[in-house]
């Protein structure tokens, strides 16, 4: 008998596979960020498909096969996408998929999913476009320090909170932190 890994989750992203099944991209705390089998998800009526939608904060039951890891259980704790607007989404969007592009393999390190769960709890609550931007090129920083590609001094910290005058300090040196990041991601080979 497989053992079984119980764990919190972010849902990143989907990618159909088979007639019926998907693969989902999960970041985790304990097990970094991987790729699960969810079989039959896309069935109407699946029981799975609630939890395992993109920016979902779902716990996870995930078994280690020869063939990779799958999902055999997931409970929805949260689902961030209705609280996002669209602009909000786009930013979640960006910052999601520069993990899945940064992140090769499984990769367990906690940052990551402390980063990206203080910018999902952040995100509803901005509701200046300026300060969105700010707090996504904070998330974007955060996220390639925490994967070594970027050598500056982060504001705030890794895990600090999103304040407003942080915030407002990204927003006046935009176009630095906007050419410190795109260097970060031209030196990682992305």
């Amino acid at each position: 008998m497989r053992h079984k890994y119980a764990t919190a989750a972010f849902v990143l992203a989907r990618t159909p596979f088979g007639e019926a099944s998907a693969f989902i991209h999960l970041l985790t705390p304990d097990l970094g960020l991987l790729r699960a089998r969810a079989q039959s998800v896309r069935k109407p009526g699946a029981k799975l498909a609630s939890a395992l939608q993109t920016f979902s904060e779902t716990d996870v039951i995930l078994v280690r096969g020869k063939d990779g890891w799958r999902l055999s259980g997931a409970v929805l704790v949260r689902s961030w996408f209705p609280e996002l607007s669209k602009p909000a989404r786009l930013r979640a969007g960006r910052t999601a998929g520069l993990l899945l592009r940064l992140l090769h393999g499984e990769s367990v390190d906690p940052i990551f999913f402390a980063i990206f769960s203080q910018f999902l709890t952040v995100l509803p609550h901005i509701h200046d476009a300026a300060q969105e931007d700010a707090a996504e090129c904070l998330a974007a920083l955060r996220i390639l320090h925490a994967a070594g590609v970027d050598a500056g001094e982060i504001p705030g910290g890794l895990e600090g909170a999103y304040t407003p005058d942080l915030l407002q300090e990204l927003t006046n040196d935009r176009s630095e932190y906007i050419l410190r990041i795109n260097r970060s991601i031209v030196a990682s080979g992305l």
